[in-house]
């Protein structure tokens, strides 16, 4: 015969292996997305204004003030708020990469993509998205609160 066509027992191999591998990407899969869909995120500010939390889309379901906030100006929490969230969502980018390479590795096609897509999805680069002022900056003394100055 032919080395080209396989013989009915090494096509049933093939095929067996072939299925076993597709099962296996398909189980892989799944707890990719179950642990990506649990996965949620706590960031909160140096200063310990704020602290927020997010799920697993980088949407915001917890936000906590301390009472520092009454002595803030309100444009410094805002901005406080916004930067702590982008924090977040550098935070949970890490995470779920780390969940990708976990179940479904990195070597493939299809798991560089669903990588990359979560990356350009959450990822924010430092300053993108948020106020440019730092509410602890020097130039900033006016608004920050009172328990920052002096």
């Amino acid at each position: 015969m032919d080395g080209d066509i396989f013989d009915p027992d090494g096509a049933r191999e093939k095929l067996a292996a072939w299925k076993g591998r597709i099962d296996k990407l398909a189980a892989d899969t799944h707890t990719m997305s179950t642990r990506l869909q649990e996965t949620r995120v706590t960031a909160a500010d140096p200063s310990g204004l704020v602290e927020v939390t997010i799920d697993s889309t980088g949407a915001l379901v917890g936000l906590e003030l301390t009472s520092r906030m009454e002595s803030t100006k309100p444009d410094v929490v805002s901005q406080t708020i916004m930067r702590t969230l982008a924090e977040a969502k550098n935070k949970l980018a890490d995470r779920s990469q780390e969940i990708i390479a976990e179940t479904v590795g990195t070597e493939t096609p299809a798991a560089r993509a669903i990588a990359e897509s979560v990356e350009n999805r959450l990822r924010s680069e430092p300053g993108q998205d948020t106020p440019d002022a730092d509410p602890g900056s020097e130039d900033d003394y006016e608004n920050r609160s009172f328990l920052e100055k002096g």
